[in-house]
């Protein structure tokens, strides 16, 4: 008789230790015992830093997270953030901290029970179970922090943030290790898929929000693919441009001629040459739009389009270029990126979003190479050993399925039409976020 997958948790929850493993070969050892020591007035990242010692409560009997596991979350518009703006005494980064301090706890609780729902044998995945571990240990700090009347809790509030922001940067390279390694046990790929979507999109949200609140706190604009510039070009000190994370004026071309450089070095390193990249269309437009998400599927989007334009055409003196054209309109902008790499089989095509999938990486002599010849996984991901200056060609996340699912929480969408034997065309359209049309909420 089978015994329910509920009352399996609970056994383990009753272990008094648990081995949970990062994304290196080393592993530690977590108790399970009642989590006795809240906020105190030590500063934030004292309080960050002390957990990782400290026991934690149960995996998978925790009455605060369930309570907040009920609760819907309150997402907000682009516009919301933008128009809020910031008052002369500060007390808009008090109301901000404020919806954070409430909102953040009951999101994370959300994606705890969605790691519960994880069939038991992937669960308990080492690596899997310490990314489950870390969000508990999130909640615990955030939701135990005290009420935010003033400016010195918001600013030690501010400080929790962002070492939570540090502490969590790997989740997506350590949630593709994991799934990776029990990719064996896995049964039902549309679970699967349905709980890396959401908990992706979730925590993109996550940290728009936090990183906006950051971004009042510090006047600052966020970063791009060089940290010292942002994506006009200017350096990452204080910018009238930017209202948190929101930059007010975006030049799409920058962003795009940022990331296609970028990409570009990155191919050259791995290849020793790169394809051309001409841009076209609406280059002058410009609206406010947050750089975030582009930041995660513009590198991905080029890096396939080089890596096919690439081994397609070794023997051509001249590499063909990538075609990159922008259309703007009152509802939203579209950026295609057209390349001459040969298309994707149409075998592949129905794939091709897939998280197990990729038409990279064709390793018959690794043991996780499924029957097709392609590595689950492929070289989308290349955690390991990564070479000077790779940047997100070697790992940035599971590729096309989380980009396509970034760009629809954002109200958009991502196709890829194929032209087999010549190319692949990628639109991403994304919806203006200046209040005119109805738009996305984070």
């Amino acid at each position: 008789m089978m015994m329910p997958k509920e009352k399996l948790w609970k056994m383990v929850a009753a272990s008094k230790y648990f081995c949970a493993g990062a994304q290196q070969s080393q592993r530690r050892c977590f108790t399970v015992d009642a989590y006795e020591d809240g906020p105190t007035q030590a500063t934030a990242k004292e309080q960050v830093d002390s957990s990782s010692s400290k026991p934690i409560s149960s995996f998978y009997s925790h009455s605060a997270i369930d309570i907040a596991a009920t609760k819907p979350s309150v997402r907000l518009t682009p516009a919301t953030m933008l128009y809020a703006g910031k008052s002369p005494d500060g007390s808009h980064l008090l109301r901000s901290g404020q919806y954070l301090h409430k909102e953040l706890p009951v999101r994370i609780a959300h994606r705890i029970t969605g790691f519960r729902g994880l069939p038991f044998i992937v669960g308990c995945n080492p690596t899997i179970l310490h990314v489950h571990e870390m969000y508990i240990r999130a909640f615990q700090l955030l939701s135990q922090f005290p009420q935010i009347t003033d400016f010195e809790t918001e600013q030690r509030y501010t400080l929790l943030l962002k070492k939570l922001l540090d502490d969590h940067r790997d989740v997506v390279t350590m949630l593709a290790d994991g799934f990776r390694e029990c990719r064996k046990h896995i049964k039902n790929e549309a679970l699967v898929r349905q709980f890396l979507d959401r908990t992706l999109t979730s925590r993109l949200g996550i940290r728009m929000l936090a990183e906006h609140h950051l971004g009042l706190h510090d006047d600052k604009a966020p970063s791009t693919a060089s940290d010292s510039t942002d994506s006009n070009g200017n350096g990452s000190k204080s910018n009238p441009n930017y209202v948190g994370i929101i930059c007010i004026n975006l030049q799409l071309k920058k962003v795009i001629e940022n990331w296609a450089d970028f990409a570009t070095k990155v191919c050259e390193h791995r290849y020793g040459r790169a394809p051309p990249i001409n841009l076209n269309g609406h280059t002058n437009a410009t609206f406010p739009y947050i750089e975030t998400p582009l930041h995660y599927i513009l590198p991905e989007i080029f890096k396939n389009a080089m890596r096919a334009t690439v081994e397609k055409n070794t023997d051509a003196n001249v590499l063909p270029p990538i075609t990159v054209t922008i259309a703007n309109n009152d509802v939203d902008f579209i950026i295609r990126v057209s390349d001459r790499g040969g298309g994707i089989v149409h075998q592949h095509m129905e794939r091709i979003f897939d998280y197990h999938f990729t038409t990279a990486g064709v390793k018959n002599d690794r043991p996780d190479v499924g029957e097709n010849g392609f590595d689950l996984f492929g070289t989308m991901m290349e955690l390991s050993n990564p070479p000077p200056g790779a940047g997100p060609m070697y790992g940035f996340g599971f590729g096309l399925p989380t980009s396509r699912a970034y760009a629809e929480y954002l109200g958009g969408a991502l196709k890829i039409e194929s032209m087999q034997g010549i190319g692949t065309d990628v639109y991403l359209r994304l919806r203006h976020i200046d209040g005119k049309h109805e738009s996305f909420r984070i």
